[in-house]
């Protein structure tokens, strides 16, 4: 993947978690756009802290860009009572 493609993910209005699946099977979930870091090659993606505010993470994963085959929106929550039904 390339960097422009990933900050257009995460800068995209509104912003919309995704998951990232790499080579080896391994995936990351990037639930906001402040806990990930482009780099020419690499992307830096954090783990929410869970006692802290949103965008804001206790540890991060280091992803080689050419590394990434997978990119796909996370489901989105559902309002209770909706049962998942899109309007």
């Amino acid at each position: 993947m390339r960097p422009d493609n990933m900050k257009d993910l995460l800068h995209k209005q509104p912003f919309r978690p995704f998951r990232i699946t790499l080579s080896n099977g391994r995936s990351y979930d990037v639930r906001h756009p402040e806990l990930a870091i482009v780099g020419r090659d690499t992307l830096i993606v954090g783990d929410p802290a869970a006692d802290l505010p949103e965008g804001v993470f206790d540890h991060f994963h280091l992803i080689t860009l050419l590394h990434i085959n997978n990119v796909e929106p996370l489901p989105q929550a559902t309002t209770p009572g909706t049962n998942g039904a899109q309007q």
